[in-house]
């Protein structure tokens, strides 16, 4: 059986983590792939998760709290277009587009933003890092936002970027699919 686009994903960025590096997760939500990342990096890395909703501070920090992970986590109430504020670089960042599982469905993330988010993880993400952008589309920001995206990484430079598409193509009901640019370069 073919791994789904969350496994891939994962996968993708534990190829190219090394413990003690810097990753950002740029759409927080429950923190599940905060607590993947705060895993990944081990004591000495640092996860930077970025939500605009409390709702998903307050979850995330109860779980990183739970599972002993908190310290090695800096939360930031504020937009993942501010990626290229942190110094340093980031070895991996993530994406989960959409809008917060268990949350309020009118509150999405929006295609004009997530552009601005991904043009700023580029700017700090490490050569021979990767970002990863899972696109939920199967609401009406969704679609808009999964066309401006895709349109958005088949204009990245070759030179610079490799982007890879994994999706199902025998999908019914606007199925997740996975977008993986990788910057070149060692």
């Amino acid at each position: 059986m073919f791994p789904n686009v969350l496994e891939v994903a994962r996968k993708l960025i534990r190829e190219r983590v090394q413990p003690g590096e810097t990753v950002i997760d740029a759409t927080m939500g429950n923190g599940n792939d905060t607590m993947f990342l705060a895993q990944l990096v081990q004591e000495t890395g640092k996860v930077i998760a970025f939500d605009i909703q409390p709702q998903a501070i307050a979850k995330t920090k109860e779980r990183l709290e739970r599972e002993g992970l908190a310290e090695r986590v800096e939360l930031k109430l504020a937009s993942h277009e501010e990626i290229d504020r942190l110094d340093g670089q980031a070895g991996a960042i993530m994406f989960n587009l959409g809008y917060l599982p268990g949350g309020d469905k009118e509150i999405t993330t929006q295609a004009t933003s997530t552009i601005r988010a991904i043009q700023s993880g580029l700017q700090v993400l490490r050569p021979g890092g990767v970002m990863t952008v899972m696109i939920y589309w199967g609401h009406t920001a969704g679609e808009v936002e999964k066309e401006a995206v895709e349109s958005f990484c088949q204009e990245l430079s070759q030179l610079e970027f490799l982007v890879l598409k994994y999706q199902y193509v025998n999908q019914q009901n606007q199925a997740p699919f996975l977008l993986a640019i990788e910057r070149r370069g060692q």
